[in-house]
This record gives structure tokens, C-alpha cells and sequence, in this order.
């Protein structure tokens, strides 16, 4: 079995949370489902779980921070071509997320760009064509 990855990101509207999602293209799991939280699935190994922050505070005793304001982590997503890319951050703005708050990635093997929730927490969504890649990145130069 491949190894799966679960997000536990705390949100402050599950149901505003939940469609954003929806509308970014994850399907929601009911079975993994309730009043705190929302599973969405990305891919089979894939999946986001959304938690009220009551939930959140049960798996950790730390404080949780205002992803508008500090950043712990930034997510990604790889897509399967440059126009799946716009289509996602597009959806996402249309959603109530905000497009491309970091500079796009523009190479000639790789394509990316980002969107942020309405809770803050940032998403990069990127294409790369592995057989254009070079040796020596691109990146490097950067």
C-alpha cells in the first residue's frame, strides 16, 4: 500500500472551509466526517483533514497560529499541465481564496503558482515536465 499524507489544518468556518475545498477540487469524505471536521480528498494518498480549532486543540497543546499573520508550513500540489495549474488557483479565488500571494514559478520544465484559504494557510500548485528538467537546474541560477 502507498503511503498516504493527512493535513490537519484548523479552520475557523468548517462549512465555508469545506466548499473552498470542494471548489479547489477535493471531494469530501463522509466517512472520516462530522460536525468538527471535514476529510477532503486530493488523491488516493492524499487528503486535507479541516478541523474546528476545539478539534485542533485535541491533538496538540500548543497554540494555534493565525496562518494570516505567521506561516509554519506552505502545502503543494503537483498538476498535470501549466493550464490545470491557472484553473486550480482561478477556482480558488473564485472560492474566496486569494491567488497567487507568493511570485509565480516560471521556468521552462515547471510552472507554478499559489493560492491562499480564507483561513491563510498557503497552497502551491505545481506542473513539471521531468524530461525537460535539466541537470543543472534552472532553479539554481535563480
Amino acid at each position: 500500500m502507498p503511503r498516504m499524507i493527512f493535513l490537519n489544518l484548523p479552520v475557523t468556518d468548517l462549512k465555508r472551509a469545506t466548499a473552498f475545498y470542494e471548489a479547489v477540487g477535493a471531494t469530501r469524505n463522509p466517512q472520516f466526517s462530522d460536525e468538527t471536521a471535514s476529510c477532503m480528498v486530493f488523491s488516493e494518498t492524499i487528503y486535507a483533514m479541516l478541523t474546528t480549532h476545539e478539534k485542533f486543540r485535541q491533538f496538540t497543546p500548543k497554540p494555534i497560529s493565525d496562518a494570516k499573520t505567521s506561516n509554519q508550513a506552505l502545502f503543494c500540489l503537483s498538476a498535470d499541465s501549466r493550464t490545470e495549474v491557472d484553473d486550480i488557483v482561478s477556482r480558488a479565488a473564485a472560492a474566496g481564496g486569494v491567488a497567487d500571494p507568493s511570485p509565480k514559478d516560471e521556468y521552462s520544465f515547471m510552472y507554478g503558482r499559489s493560492f491562499e484559504d480564507p483561513d491563510g494557510h498557503m497552497w502551491g500548485v505545481n506542473w513539471m515536465d521531468m524530461a525537460a528538467f535539466p541537470a543543472q537546474s534552472d532553479m539554481a541560477n535563480a
